[in-house]
C-alpha cells in the first residue's frame, strides 16, 4: 500500500507541475529612458503576449537602442526595441559596438524616429554651429540618438570637446528640468512626434528645433545610409509656424535569434491583431500594417516572425 501510495503521489505531483513547466516562459524585454515612447509602448506589448501566449511572462527594463541591441546579443535580455540605423551597425561591428551583432533577429518595424534637437523659443542658438561652447543634455551613452548628435556635430567640424559640457541622462524628464531651469541650452533625443517631454518643456518656455538642410542630411548618409529626412510639420508643438526638416529613421523590434519560432509567431500575430492597442501609446503606429512590419531592414526576419508574414502575404 506504502508503495502505491507514493505511486499516486508521485503521479499527482507529476500531473499537477507538468503544464507550468510546459508552458510557464520568461523572457525579458527592454524598452527605453522613463519618460520616452518605449516605456508605455512595451507595457502594452507586455499585455498583449502575455494574453496571446498562456505562461509567458515578460519582465521589462529600461534600456536604449544600441544597449538593447547589445542586452539581446549578449543573452542579458530576448526581445527589445532598437532602431534601425544602430542595429545594422552592429550587424556590421561598426562603432561604437565593440564586435560583430550575431544573435540578433528583426521582429517588425512599428514607426519612424525623429531625431530632435531642441531649445527654449528666446534662444540665439539658431544651427549646429552655434552651440560651440553650450551646454547639451542628453542620452546615456548607448543610446541611439546620442550616437547621432557626434554624427550631426562631426559634419559640422565639432565634436563634444567643442561644447561647454554635455550632460547624459537616463531620464526625459530630468533633462527637460535642465532646460527649464536654465542649466543646459539644448536638449536632444530620438523619438516620435509630437514628444510629450518636447510639450513639456514648450508648456513652460516655450521651443524651437534646430532643422537640416539638404548638404547636411547627403554628409550624414555618407556616415550612415539609413538615414532619412523626415519633416517635423508647422503646428506640431506650440508656436511652431513653420516646417522643420530633421534626421530620421526607424524603430524595430529586435529578438534574440533562437527565441522560440512558435513563441515569436504568435507575438507577431498579436501585434498586427492589436494595432489600436499599440498606437493608443503612441499615434504614430496608426496605420501599421504587416506589410510595414515586414519591410526589410537589413536585419535577418527571426523565423516565427517570417511565418506569420508569409502567412498573410507580407513577404
Amino acid at each position: 500500500m506504502k508503495i502505491r501510495s507514493s505511486l499516486i503521489a508521485a503521479a499527482l505531483a507529476a500531473a499537477l507541475t507538468t503544464p507550468v513547466t510546459a508552458t510557464a516562459q520568461n523572457v525579458t524585454l527592454m524598452t527605453g529612458p522613463q519618460g520616452g515612447v518605449w516605456v508605455p509602448l512595451g507595457g502594452a506589448l507586455k499585455g498583449m503576449w502575455e494574453k496571446a501566449i498562456p505562461g509567458l511572462q515578460v519582465q521589462m527594463q529600461p534600456g536604449a537602442g544600441i544597449a538593447n541591441v547589445r542586452g539581446v546579443d549578449e543573452g542579458k535580455a530576448q526581445i527589445g526595441f532598437g532602431n534601425t540605423i544602430t542595429t545594422v551597425d552592429g550587424l556590421a561591428g561598426r562603432p561604437p559596438y565593440p564586435h560583430k551583432v550575431t544573435k540578433v533577429c528583426q521582429v517588425a518595424n512599428l514607426y519612424p524616429q525623429y531625431y530632435q534637437m531642441v531649445l527654449p523659443a528666446d534662444s540665439k542658438i539658431n544651427s549646429v554651429a552655434d552651440l560651440k561652447g553650450k551646454v547639451m543634455v542628453t542620452q546615456p551613452k548607448g543610446n541611439s540618438s546620442e550616437i547621432i548628435n557626434q554624427h550631426m556635430l562631426q559634419v559640422n567640424n565639432m565634436s563634444y570637446k567643442s561644447l561647454a559640457k554635455v550632460n547624459f541622462l537616463a531620464s526625459y524628464t530630468d533633462a527637460v528640468d535642465l532646460v527649464k531651469d536654465g542649466h543646459a541650452d539644448v536638449f536632444t533625443l530620438g523619438t516620435t512626434v509630437p514628444a510629450s517631454s518636447v510639450m513639456d518643456l514648450a508648456s513652460a518656455r516655450g521651443v524651437k528645433l534646430i532643422g537640416i538642410d539638404d548638404k547636411t542630411l547627403a554628409e550624414m548618409k555618407k556616415i550612415n545610409p539609413g538615414y532619412s529626412k523626415l519633416t517635423i510639420k508647422a503646428g506640431t508643438y506650440p508656436k511652431q509656424e513653420k516646417d522643420v526638416d530633421v534626421i530620421g529613421y526607424a524603430t524595430h523590434i529586435i529578438a534574440a535569434c533562437d527565441l522560440p519560432e512558435d513563441m515569436v509567431y504568435k507575438m507577431v500575430k498579436a501585434m498586427a491583431a492589436n494595432v489600436a492597442d499599440m498606437s493608443a501609446s503612441n499615434k504614430a503606429i496608426a496605420g501599421l500594417t504587416p506589410k510595414i512590419m515586414a519591410e526589410d531592414v537589413g536585419v535577418p526576419l527571426h523565423k516565427g516572425a517570417a511565418k506569420f508574414y508569409k502567412e498573410v502575404g507580407a513577404i
